[in-house]
């Protein structure tokens, strides 16, 4: 049975993906910024509060970024159609 998706909510889209990439940028980025600051002089680290904004900036950044793609995808749906996928009802139960 194909579905289309017709609308996708930009704030709540947004939240999810802003906290999914800060988390990312966490787990990721972090440990390498504190990694690379022993190898680097002591004139040329990040200071400290920079590489605790990482994961700010990831999260600010990545629900704008989805927010606007929701609403140009609500946008577009409009005069395109949206998304289709096939999907099945789990008749096994």
């Amino acid at each position: 049975m194909k579905h289309q998706i017709t609308r996708l909510s930009p704030h709540q889209n947004g939240k999810v993906c802003g906290i999914l990439t800060a988390a990312t940028s966490f787990f990721v980025f972090v440990p390498f910024l504190l990694f690379l600051s022993l190898f680097v002089p002591p004139q040329g680290r990040p200071p400290f509060i920079t590489i605790l904004l990482v994961p700010l900036f990831y999260l600010v950044m990545g629900y704008l970024a989805v927010r606007i793609g929701c609403t140009l995808y609500n946008f577009a749906v409009k005069y395109i159609g949206g998304l289709e996928f096939d999907a099945k009802d789990d008749e096994a139960k």
